[in-house]
């Protein structure tokens, strides 16, 4: 299978892997749409089944990953193989021109010259096709090289153009990827619940009409937290799914309101330090998002922002807050961000231990 093959076949693969919610949702937008031709009861039934499936499609963002990329198998592909010329029409026009009579052998030879023709067009067409299809095995299996040896704008480049991550762009979530080494990627994730969650909560009476009430701030609150977590597992399984990485440092930012100013701004309310390790043990069809934080290094007090109703601002985790391996378990890349590291820190320090020593200079005398 060429290279183009081999994404169609994943694009087949993503489409055939939408969630039964999402295949429901196109079903009650359908719906929707006809909704004028419908009973009172029936849209009423119709309005709530959407709200439902809004609620369900916040709830289990985390379910869902992207397949995975195998780029050493990319790297090691073998080129396609080149067309062969194949004198299928040529051969069809001779058989037929040797049973024509003596008399039709004049339009015997057009028919073999015609058939000649559309053997070589096709034969070019194979050509063309060829070149293409090679243009984009190198192209893909140089890309894969770049992966495998760490290139950070080649891991940027993959996150953005392979990703399917467009479903949390839908619900309302930006996201925004740093590499800081081949083994880690820092992650910002801003998520605008506040728009994407509902307010109200909608449900059917026994005679068969809606019934809309204002959501509890709790309510609210729990399906925040939980889109939130969600959001982050998603992110984390599906940079997992694309690059060859061994953790996710990923932050959520939310709008808080600073009740100094009155004003409402972007400030983060979670961090966590996600390893791949602990990624795949998770049963992500049966966890709980807010409670899968424990398995983490993470920071944010959700316990605490529960009673407030809101988000507490956090500080984000940074890298030097990740607890590092032995040095003799690190590999030549980790070592060598370390040593740079601390020798930054050294030269920090010894830099300000000379600012403190160094003598001020005495006044001079004007006799």
């Amino acid at each position: 299978m060429g290279p183009k093959g081999l994404i169609r076949a994943r694009e087949a693969d993503e489409r055939r892997r939408l969630r039964a919610a999402q295949r429901q949702q196109r079903e009650l937008e359908r719906r929707r749409k006809e909704q004028s031709k419908l009973s009172a009861i029936e849209q009423a039934r119709l309005e709530v089944e959407t709200y439902e499936n809004r609620l369900e499609l916040l709830l289990s963002v985390h379910k869902e990953q992207g397949p995975p990329w195998d780029w050493s198998a990319l790297a090691a592909a073998l080129p396609p193989p080149c067309p062969q010329k194949i004198s299928y029409y040529e051969s069809r026009a001779k058989q037929r021109a040797f049973v024509l009579p003596p008399e039709q052998q004049l339009s015997a030879e057009a028919m073999i010259q015609q058939s000649q023709a559309e053997d070589e067009r096709l034969f070019q067409e194979a050509l063309r096709t060829h070149a293409e299809e090679t243009a984009e095995w190198e192209k893909l299996r140089n890309f894969a090289r770049r992966i495998l040896a760490g290139d950070h704008k080649a891991f940027i480049d993959a996150l953005s153009e392979f990703s399917p991550l467009a479903e949390l762009s839908d619900v309302g979530s930006l996201i925004h990827f740093t590499v800081e080494t081949t083994k880690l990627i820092r992650c910002e994730l801003k998520v605008n619940g506040t728009q994407a969650i509902p307010t109200e909560i909608k449900t059917l009476t026994a005679s068969g009409k809606i019934s809309v009430k204002p959501m509890p701030k709790t309510r609210f609150h729990e399906i925040y937290q939980d889109y939130v977590c969600g959001s982050m597992l998603r992110v984390t399984r599906e940079v997992f799914a694309i690059l060859p990485v061994d953790a996710v440092l990923i932050t959520a930012s939310a709008d808080i309101l600073d009740t100094r100013t009155g004003h409402t701004l972007e400030q983060p309310v979670l961090s966590a330090v996600m390893p791949r390790a602990i990624i795949a043990s998770l049963d992500f069809d049966k966890l709980d998002p807010s409670d899968a934080m424990e398995n983490f290094l993470h920071r944010g007090d959700f316990k605490a922002s529960r009673k407030v109703g809101a988000f507490l601002p956090i500080t984000p985790l940074t890298p030097a807050d990740i607890p590092q391996p032995p040095i003799e378990e690190m590999g030549y890349a980790d070592l060598l961000v370390c040593v740079r590291r601390l020798r930054e820190e050294l030269q920090a320090k010894l830099a300000a231990l000379k600012a403190a020593t160094v003598p001020e200079p005495e006044p001079s005398s004007n006799e």
